[in-house]
């Protein structure tokens, strides 16, 4: 079934989603992003070299600067930074066609809540079925064509097969899921982990403490996603351990690079202002992983190494020392 598109987010994971949706052919794609000029010039050169240099930009893709372009869309694709989704909420909400559904593309944790985003969409948008799209997948790799696959979750199957056909493309597959929790969590919680294991790799204290940090890691996301009411197998999937891997070992990863830096002592910006959402979810999982009793040691040295209450040194003496248990 064709489906009208709208991309929300212009940065470079959402022109990346507009571009491979729409060289699928089977829908009509809009890019929709607030800077007029930026619009522009997309619709003009075809061109995003700012943030995807020398990649192409389909001619069938779409562009509006204009909030209202979202209301033909069955589909409204929410790809800005997480801390950005309630106020994006509120600005294309009155615009939604009354059958539209969104999907959030950002990997975090509200950060004054706690909330996932799906909760706070869904207070947002009262009206309207609310997905996550989530998982393994660099921005540069999707638009690049690569072959690349990730997770939709909805609260219901059908909803994420529909998303699922009509978003997916010849080298961009999309598997279905009604594991909204799980999906969320993963993408979150495998940022704080990359910064980890960054740290790892700017100390260098070796590979061997990295895959530890990696199997460890995946070990208390899925206590923190099963606390939370989510699917401990979704967290051995793409979303959880396949964006887990990725994040950790890839230098396109800013969480990673800001870990590297941290594990170095750079007291700069070494990322230039960049986001990092990882830096964010450290102390909003902690303090929720607090409130359940669930065990995150990892996810709270990071936590505590990025507010400075504890150096890596001290962080890393924690984590060995602990009392030895079979969790």
């Amino acid at each position: 079934m064709s489906e009208n598109i709208a991309v929300v987010g212009s940065g470079a994971f959402g022109t990346a989603l507009a571009a491979v949706i729409a060289l699928a052919g089977r829908s009509a794609v809009t890019l929709v992003g607030r800077d007029p000029s930026l619009i522009a010039d997309l619709k003009a050169e075809r061109l995003h070299d700012a943030v995807l240099p020398g990649i192409l930009l389909p001619d069938t893709l779409e562009f509006s600067a204009e909030a209202d372009a979202v209301a033909g869309a069955s589909i409204v694709l929410f790809a800005m930074p997480s801390q950005a989704q309630a106020d994006a909420a509120r600005q294309y909400g009155p615009y939604l066609s009354k059958d539209a559904v969104v999907v959030t593309c950002a990997k975090g944790i509200e950060r004054t809540t706690g909330n996932l985003l799906t909760d706070m969409l869904e207070r947002e948008l009262p009206d309207h079925p609310i997905a996550v799209l989530s998982g393994p997948g660099f921005a540069a790799d999707i638009a690049k064509g690569l072959p690349t696959a990730m997770a939709i979750a909805a609260a219901d199957m059908e909803t994420a097969e529909r998303l699922a056909q009509a978003i997916s493309g010849r080298t961009f597959r999309l598997y279905a899921s009604n594991d909204r929790i799980g999906v969320q969590l993963g993408g979150a919680l495998k940022n704080v982990l990359a910064i980890a294991c960054g740290i790892v790799e700017g100390c260098g204290i070796g590979d061997s403490a990295r895959a530890a940090l990696i199997a460890r890691g995946l070990a208390e996301m899925s206590r923190f996603v099963v606390a939370k009411g989510g699917q401990a197998d979704t967290v051995r999937g793409l979303s959880g351990l396949g964006d887990l891997v990725l994040t950790a070992t890839s230098h396109q990863s800013r969480n990673l690079r800001f870990g590297i830096a941290l594990g170095r002592g750079d007291k700069t910006d070494p990322l230039h202002g960049a986001l990092v959402e990882g830096a964010f979810a450290a102390s909003v999982a902690s303090r929720l992983a607090a409130e359940l009793k669930v065990s995150m040691p990892i996810t709270d040295a990071v936590s505590a190494i990025i507010d400075g209450r504890l150096d890596i040194a001290e962080a890393i003496e924690q984590l060995m020392t602990r009392p030895i248990t079979t969790e």
